[in-house]
């Protein structure tokens, strides 16, 4: 979407590099309907420097209509191809643009975020595991993380737990997704977590045992 975005603004650039200007007149509005609203497209009459008269329909649609019938408006138009002009306005010109750059940009952003947190929780995992303080805990179960889902399935984490012999507290450990089920691989009731010192909300659990799913 941002490469067509790109591509309908370098058009359009090109376009009014090119173009000449014209005084048109909105004629008619014309209707196009959906199943819930109707949007009206002005059309627009103008007179080329060879003395034609044009007559087009803008792209630009919308309900309410934003011009009105009667009403003076620029066309910009190529002596070429004067069959295609445009008015001179915002969104007959760079409303294509502005859609796709708006969509492609929210889900580039969304993108972005989900390959940025990813690599941010590699990144904190790797530290963990070469700088944080290694716990032996008490392997309690296998459960689905409903919080993902791929294809309506779901992936397991395993869940194990410590209680800190400083602080008589009860930590709970879940591990990273994993996309298979894991239980018939754990033969010890002991699993090894990573914590951060001094503070065990951060964790690593380490299924360094486990198989590697085949690719």
């Amino acid at each position: 979407m941002l490469v067509g975005a790109f591509l309908f603004f370098r058009s359009t650039s090109s376009f009014i590099a090119e173009a000449t200007k014209a005084e048109g007149t909105v004629v008619e509005l014309e209707e196009s309907r959906t199943s819930d609203s109707t949007f009206y497209s002005p059309v627009v009459q103008f007179t080329s420097l060879n003395g034609r008269v044009i007559e087009f329909v803008s792209s630009a649609s919308s309900n309410p209509p934003t011009y009105s019938k009667g009403q003076k408006v620029e066309v910009l138009y190529l002596p070429a191809d004067p069959k295609h002009a445009k008015i001179n306005g915002f969104f007959p010109l760079w409303g294509g643009s502005a859609v796709l750059g708006g969509m492609g940009s929210v889900f580039f952003s969304i993108g972005a975020g989900i390959i940025l947190a990813g690599a941010l929780k590699c990144r904190k995992d790797d530290y963990l595991k070469n700088h944080g303080t290694p716990i032996e805990t008490d392997y309690h179960s296998v459960e689905l993380n409903t919080a993902i889902s791929v294809n309506g399935s779901y992936p397991f984490r395993v869940v194990t737990q410590w209680q800190n012999p400083w602080t008589s507290e009860l930590h709970v450990f879940k591990s990273n997704s994993i996309w298979f089920d894991p239980s018939s691989y754990i033969q010890s009731n002991k699993i090894t977590v990573f914590i951060e010192k001094g503070n065990p909300r951060h964790y690593y659990v380490d299924l360094s045992f486990l198989p590697k799913l085949a690719e």
